[in-house]
């Protein structure tokens, strides 16, 4: 199964692989030739550190270029959900008990960012919302114990 990306997430993913492509790699590649110019390489802790800094920007290049060509980037603003909830779905929640609202993206593994309030479609909460409607309410497994939600809305903006 191919796994879903959003398609701001997409660019997101695409725009961090040209930089690590066309400012980190030349950078790096810069600073090890500086590096070895300096001599020494067994005890030149600049070389080493440069080139584990390769290693690093190597190896995120070869996984967002894997993640992209395996995702299905999926366009949440021509999605036709309603009121129901779907993957890409915008969700506004009440706590029962506080009142105290919450807004939440479901997007895909990849993109996920609790601090952008974007939750991974594979979270609890996303998965306990899939499916359900606006109005509808939901108990999610908090660490502090369970919580009640009402789905306030449901919205598909990009």
């Amino acid at each position: 199964m191919r796994a879903p990306l959003t398609l701001k997430g997409s660019q997101r993913l695409r725009d961090e692989l040209d930089q690590l492509k066309s400012v980190k790699r030349p950078e790096i590649i810069n600073a090890i030739a500086e590096a070895r110019a300096h001599g020494d390489l067994k005890e030149n802790a600049e070389y080493h550190a440069a080139r584990e800094q390769q290693s690093f920007v190597e190896g995120r290049i070869k996984q967002l270029e894997s993640e992209l060509s395996h995702a299905e980037v999926i366009d949440v603003t021509q999605l036709n959900a309603g009121s129901r909830v779907v993957f890409g779905a915008t969700v506004t929640l009440a706590d029962v008990e506080t009142d105290e609202e919450k807004r939440y993206q479901i997007v895909g593994d990849l993109e996920a960012d609790i601090k952008l309030s974007m939750i991974a479609i594979s979270s609890p909460l996303a998965r306990a919302l899939i499916g359900k409607n606006e109005g509808d309410s939901v108990v999610i497994d908090a660490p502090a114990g369970q919580r009640e939600y009402e789905i306030v809305s449901v919205a598909y903006a990009g």
